[in-house]
């Protein structure tokens, strides 16, 4: 895997690392994603079936 490539972390993880990974990819802080993330939980949408889309479909960082 090419060192740019999404991968999902095993350092900065918290639940599944999908934040992590979107952070280490973009070139953000983990914190920056997770907050984000958790913002915009309070409007409607399906932030939640992409989290789970993406834990199953980002591989583990090795």
């Amino acid at each position: 895997m090419a060192p740019n490539g999404l991968v999902r972390t095993r350092n900065s993880r918290i639940i599944a690392g999908v934040c992590g990974g979107l952070a280490r990819r973009f070139g953000l802080s983990p914190f920056l994603v997770r907050l984000l993330f958790v913002v915009s939980c309070v409007l409607p949408g399906p932030q939640f079936v992409i989290y789970i889309a993406l834990w199953i479909l980002i591989p583990n960082e090795r």
